[in-house]
């Protein structure tokens, strides 16, 4: 049960009523409400990075998946593992990410994707042994995508948590990047 009472979208002034009118009726942003403004940003930096980046969709899953199975973050590994499987993530892949980056289930490159993003979480700074593979294979912009997006999964993983967001109790239709 959420800590404090999730915001009333009639409430919203401002971008943020803008972006109740557009966004689904999803928890986490009922919960953003109270942050008034900052909701504009929190929306847009998540939807640059789930509809206008170049790193491909399911690598960037497995690390948002990840990110949130590390982070014990029972609402955001819900939202994205829909979201996996809506660009074509197998369930093999899907429960092989709560196992770890040496799970049969993933390729060469998803393993380095999942090893760099377990580095960033525990240890903030990507070690040389996982990130200079990676660098190899990922362009200079898919690197800091990737590095993004782990980042920003972590603050949301962090914002879930903080305030016990439930996951909706009546499913909500999402499209990737929506809002």
């Amino acid at each position: 049960m959420a800590r404090i009472p999730y915001f009333d979208p009639a409430d919203a002034t401002g971008r943020a009523k803008e972006w109740y009118g557009r966004l689904p009726p999803l928890n986490i942003f009922r919960m953003m409400g109270h942050s008034g403004e900052l909701l504009d940003g929190f929306v847009r930096l998540g939807n640059q990075i789930l509809a206008f980046t170049k790193l491909d969709p399911v690598l960037r899953e497995i690390a948002i998946v990840r990110v949130g199975v590390l982070s014990n973050a029972k609402y955001e590994v819900f939202q994205h593992e829909r979201i996996s499987r809506q660009v074509g993530m197998s369930e093999d892949k899907i429960r092989a990410i709560h196992e770890g980056p040496e799970a049969a289930a993933f390729n060469d490159l998803e393993k380095m994707v999942m090893r760099f993003t377990d580095d960033v979480v525990k240890n903030v700074r990507a070690s040389d042994a996982t990130f200079a593979p990676l660098a190899a294979r990922l362009s200079h912009q898919e690197m800091q995508e990737l590095t993004i997006t782990v980042g920003y999964y972590m603050m949301v993983s962090r914002f879930l948590e903080t305030f016990d967001v439930d996951i909706e109790s009546a499913p909500v239709k999402v499209n990737v990047g929506e809002g």
